[in-house]
C-alpha cells in the first residue's frame, strides 16, 4: 500500500498517511499536491490526477509539543541509513560508542548501527584502543524524523522536507 507524507502548512512534516487519506485531503481542497509519486496516476469516473506523495495542508495545524524520539535499535538502525559506523558494511546490530562496562551512557550520542562482525571485534574497547574514527558525531534525530522511523519503504520524494542532522547527512551520503 503506497503512503504520502503530511506537511503542514509551515512545510513541517506531520505525519504519514495511507495513499486514500491524502487523495481525499487534496479533492476536499484541505490539502495541495506537494510531491507526486513518479508517474503513477489514479483515476476515477470523471477525473484522474498524478498520485500525490508529499500533500501540505491549507490551513497551519497547531501541534503540541514533540517530546524527544524513543531510542531504540529500530530507531538507531533508520538513523544511520542501516550502514555500519565502522565499516562500510550494512548494520544489523547497534554498539554502545563507550562501552557500559566502561561506564558509557544508553544515550543517542553513544549508540551507532554496527555489523555483527565490527561489534563483535569492537566488543568492550575503546575506539581509541583499536584505532578507530567515528565518520560522523551520534546525536539524537529530530522529532520530524521519529514520524517515519520504522516505514520500510520511505519514499526518496519526502527526504527533501525530512530534516537529518547534517553529520549524519554526510554519512549517509558518503
Amino acid at each position: 500500500m503506497a503512503h504520502a507524507l503530511v506537511l503542514n502548512a509551515s512545510y513541517e512534516p506531520l505525519c504519514v498517511v495511507p495513499l486514500r487519506r491524502a487523495v481525499v485531503l487534496v479533492l476536499a481542497q484541505k490539502a495541495v499536491v506537494v510531491e507526486t509519486a513518479g508517474d503513477r496516476v489514479l483515476h476515477s469516473e470523471r477525473t484522474s490526477m498524478d498520485a500525490p506523495a508529499v500533500v501540505r495542508l491549507q490551513h497551519y495545524v497547531r501541534v503540541p509539543y514533540r517530546r524527544s524520539v524513543p531510542l531504540t535499535r529500530r530507531a538507531v538502525l533508520e538513523r544511520d541509513a542501516h550502514r555500519c559506523a565502522y565499516c562500510p558494511k550494512r548494520a544489523d546490530t547497534v554498539d554502545h560508542v563507550v562501552p557500559r562496562s566502561r561506564g558509557g551512557q544508553h544515550a543517542w550520542t553513544n549508540v551507532v548501527a554496527a555489523c555483527c562482525r565490527c561489534n563483535h571485534r569492537k566488543g568492550s574497547t575503546l575506539l581509541a584502543e583499536l584505532g578507530w574514527e567515528l565518520p560522523f558525531t551520534p546525536a539524537e534525530p529530530p522529532a520530524s524524523v521519529a514520524l517515519v522511523i520504522g516505514w520500510v519503504r520511505r519514499q526518496p520524494e519526502w527526504e527533501a522536507y525530512l530534516s537529518l542532522p547534517a553529520p549524519v547527512q554526510e554519512a549517509v551520503a558518503g
